[in-house]
């Protein structure tokens, strides 16, 4: 009997044992994905030139962020006067969401009709991506583009466009900055 229970402790012992250590293993690995999905953002603005079939070079610290999601192709679309770009991975979980949007409700028509129906795959060859004729045109970029990083995403605006929109939101920096610590910042 005391050999029975010594057995049935025994192996709780173990199970108890590999569970613990199993969770912990899984839990690094968790941690470590967290951490790669924090230091592996789409972060800082660099100003580029498009060439003349509109390729444009990607930055090293943005084909990191697209190498950590596993990704070889960005999507690009339009926005309001400049593009976005996004990992496939983004791109598909903004798609999840967009789904299930209402046929009746006109802001998500405006956003399906315009942003979601602009949306190219652009894959990644030797450091570049091709922008489309048409998303230069509806982003109205010409030879000088800004790319400037958005976290989960990144823009791509005409570098004259970009400077006066950087002086615009330069001037409410000051006043925005108030709101940082209700954001925990």
């Amino acid at each position: 009997m005391n050999a029975l229970i010594f057995f049935i402790n025994y192996n709780f012992f173990l199970d108890k044992h590999d569970l613990f250590y199993n969770s912990g293993t899984k839990w690094r690995k968790v941690g470590k994905i967290l951490d790669n999905s924090i230091n592996n953002l789409f972060e800082g603005r660099s100003r580029h030139t498009l060439d003349e079939k509109g390729r444009l070079a990607i930055p090293t610290r943005f084909k990191e962020a697209l190498k950590s999601k596993g990704d070889s192709s960005l999507v690009v679309t339009n926005s309001n006067g400049y593009l976005v770009g996004f990992t496939r991975t983004d791109w598909q979980k903004i798609k999840e969401k967009a789904v299930n949007f209402s046929l009746f409700d006109s802001s998500a028509n405006v956003l399906i009709r315009y942003f979601i129906s602009g949306a190219k795959e652009c894959p990644l060859k030797q450091g570049r991506i091709l922008i489309p004729p048409d998303l230069r045109e509806l982003g109205e970029l010409k030879k000088e583009v800004v790319l400037v990083g958005h976290l989960n995403s990144f823009e791509i605006w005409d570098k004259d466009k970009w400077d006066n929109e950087f002086e615009r939101v330069k001037k409410s920096f000051a006043k925005a900055q108030q709101s940082f610590s209700e954001l925990g910042i």
